[in-house]
């Protein structure tokens, strides 16, 4: 009789695969929460593309600085272009005027009789020290202000020049921090170590209880892996590989101690 059931549950089951597949594990959609150790008690932040972005992208904003001193037409989307080829041709960037001059000459390169650095260059790096250049991601606030509930220590750590400060100050983002750690400021980038040290001690907790955020996977993951934080690679854009990786700051939520 018991063969008989066993049987009956058997077929029954074989019906239920062939109909409905076989049963799938339960899998979190942030894979790499999983990985993460223990609590975290302090979270720091990548800023650009992390936090904010330029809006509505490089290429306008280059784009209407050179209308303003006779370069009519340029198209934003070929700006974009040349400014990414730029910007990646770059090895050991400090963020200094200089350095910036000669990314903004490369990317206009042949498209204007005269070079940026010559002509719109300081008003160009002005512009970018204000609010109405960048856009803060939607996820950010409210991110921010649950985070803030939860008795957590934040801080941003960013290869970025002077114009920071001023401008979280502007987007009203410096008083969610209680550090912010800048490479200009402390002589070291990311991916370097001791940028992440830095922000632990001005912190005031163990490199192993902060958990890393950021869209670089050599600047933020790998750095701040190195340097024995936690770490999760902020992703935004369309069709991402979800293992060890966020589209959104709201996924954070995901991870038990958080």
């Amino acid at each position: 009789m018991k063969s008989e059931v066993r049987s009956s549950k058997a077929k029954t089951f074989t019906k239920f695969q062939l109909r409905h597949g076989k049963p799938k594990a339960a899998t979190s959609r942030w894979h790499h929460a999983s990985a993460l150790r223990g609590s975290i008690e302090a979270i720091t932040f990548d800023v650009g593309g992390t936090l904010i972005e330029p809006w509505p992208s490089v290429g306008h904003i280059y784009a209407e600085e050179a209308a303003r001193h006779g370069w009519f037409g340029l198209s934003p989307e070929e700006l974009n272009r040349r400014f990414a080829m730029a910007w990646r041709s770059q090895k050991e960037f400090r963020h200094t005027k200089a350095e910036w001059s000669a990314v903004v000459d490369a990317t206009f390169g042949p498209l204007t009789d005269q070079r940026p650095s010559e002509t719109f260059f300081p008003r160009l790096f002005d512009r970018f020290a204000k609010a109405r250049a960048w856009r803060v991601y939607p996820d950010v606030l409210p991110t921010l202000e649950r985070l803030a509930t939860r008795g957590l220590k934040l801080g941003i750590i960013s290869n970025w020049d002077e114009r920071l400060r001023p401008l979280l100050r502007e987007l009203n983002l410096s008083k969610y921090f209680q550090t912010i750690v800048v490479s200009c400021e402390v002589g070291f980038p990311k991916p370097a170590h001791a940028i992440f040290r830095q922000a632990a001690s001005e912190l005031e907790v163990s490199s192993e209880v902060i958990l890393h955020v950021g869209d670089s996977l050599e600047m933020d993951f790998q750095g701040a892996k190195g340097a024995g934080l936690q770490a999760v690679l902020l992703y935004r854009k369309e069709g991402m590989p979800a293992q060890n990786r966020i589209s959104s700051l709201e996924e954070l939520f995901s991870h038990k101690h958080i």
